[in-house]
């Protein structure tokens, strides 16, 4: 594995509400981010389990042009997500609503980003909309041990097709420690959010079975569980579903750290509709990441990735994530999501 950069942080080690302890040291940072991608489609139509609109002949008038401005875009926000403390940026990336290998393979090829030589894990699923999650890793940071899609059953009239996303679940070794990784992209909310919410609690069952079985073999198991969760880090999916606290100081085991608690209460988010922020983004962590004085990656700080060429400038909408389409007008923005991102530490001895 090539050498992973080290910077020199000074860091706030808060123990309780009166006492603080800063240090410094030489540090190595592994940046972890999800992304929804807004609709990745190529250009051409499969039939079932596609979207027709995004054709040269739908009504989006979906080109090989526009195509490649998708690209360029979503190449530009992977390009500057967590530079300002790694040149590196994400090691690993999470991205949802992409179509498949061929969008994926152009993505990663981009030369914004192609000196990264990242790669990606991939499988399709039976979605309606034949769209799924994958994992962007770098190689200098991350090798894969394993990977596999995990079903999502849904209860009968949870949503109206039959089928939802699968959850990506990859293992492997971040710079040499053992990291599980899942990517997930929950039901949505249409219909409304209480007639929806089987669907969502459904997923989340789905990965807290996989969870407990990983923690009933290694109590301190590193677990990143990341996605667009299309519920609020204070919904019964994420608090009850999957068992995620904003309390890091008080963890039963087997439960996950939720560090975007405190900025959805702020009325930060990473998306927004009817003039109300939402944070459906997410990246939740289990509790081997929270010891500081450990010799392994810590969790450090998170972040919403906002700069202000993805916003909204006009109109009803400014201020919101600028999406690339507008209903079926072509806008020419990057996405209806802002990505999220944290960051992990590594003391160097």
């Amino acid at each position: 594995m090539k050498k992973i950069p080290v910077y020199f942080i000074t860091l706030l080690f808060c123990f309780c509400s009166k006492h603080a302890i800063t240090q410094q040291g030489r540090y190595q940072s592994a940046i972890i981010a999800f992304y929804n991608l807004e609709n990745f489609y190529d250009t051409i139509f499969y039939g079932k389990n596609d979207d027709e609109t995004f054709t040269p002949n739908g009504t989006k008038a979906y080109t090989g042009a526009v195509f490649n401005d998708k690209v360029l875009h979503q190449a530009t926000v992977m390009a500057q997500i967590g530079t300002e403390l790694n040149p590196d940026g994400a090691a690993l990336l999470g991205v949802a609503e992409v179509e498949n290998d061929a969008v994926l393979d152009t993505l990663i090829r981009h030369p914004l980003i192609a000196g990264r030589h990242y790669q990606y894990v991939h499988y399709d699923s039976w979605d309606a909309r034949g769209i799924d999650v994958a994992l962007i890793y770098n190689p200098k940071y991350f090798k894969v041990l394993k990977s596999r899609p995990l079903y999502v059953k849904l209860p009968e009239g949870a949503k109206e097709s039959l089928y939802t996303r699968d959850i990506l679940w990859v293992t492997g070794l971040l710079d040499g420690e053992r990291v599980h990784l899942f990517i997930n992209h929950w039901p949505s909310r249409y219909g409304g959010a209480k007639k929806s919410e089987p669907g969502r609690m459904a997923a989340a069952a789905t990965v807290r079975k996989f969870i407990d079985t990983l923690i009933s073999h290694d109590p301190m198991a590193k677990i990143i569980v990341m996605g667009d969760l299309n519920d609020d880090p204070v919904n019964n999916s994420v608090v009850k579903g999957i068992k995620a606290t904003a309390d890091s100081t008080n963890i039963s085991m087997g439960m996950l750290y939720n560090p975007w608690v405190g900025l959805y209460k702020k009325g930060q988010g990473s998306l927004a509709y009817q003039n109300a922020w939402s944070l459906f983004d997410q990246i939740l962590l289990s509790e081997g990441f929270l010891d500081k004085q450990q010799s392994g990656f810590f969790f450090y700080r998170n972040a919403i990735f906002k700069k202000d060429f993805m916003v909204e400038n006009t109109g009803p909408y400014k201020g919101y994530p600028m999406r690339f389409y507008g209903g079926d007008v072509y806008r020419g923005g990057y996405s209806d999501h802002f990505p999220v991102y944290i960051i992990l530490l590594k003391k160097v001895l």
